[in-house]
């Protein structure tokens, strides 16, 4: 268990640092939008995104 905590959070920084190193013009330009929206509506995407990868993990133990 701990080895698949490990390779997933290795995972993470690998799939986070794509977008800077493919287009980093771009990735600065979403994190300025980013910085425009207020407090709540970060707050809703991180609840989004949390959810839709709690059920791509489930989707995925389902399948195995």
């Amino acid at each position: 268990m701990p080895d698949a905590i490990w390779t997933a959070l290795a995972l993470l920084l690998v799939l986070e640092g794509l977008m800077p190193a493919i287009n980093p013009g771009g990735w600065r330009r979403m994190f300025e939008q980013i910085m425009h929206l207020s407090d709540q509506q970060i707050r809703w995407m991180g609840l989004v995104s949390m959810v839709i990868g709690l059920l791509a993990l489930w989707l995925i133990d389902a399948l195995n």
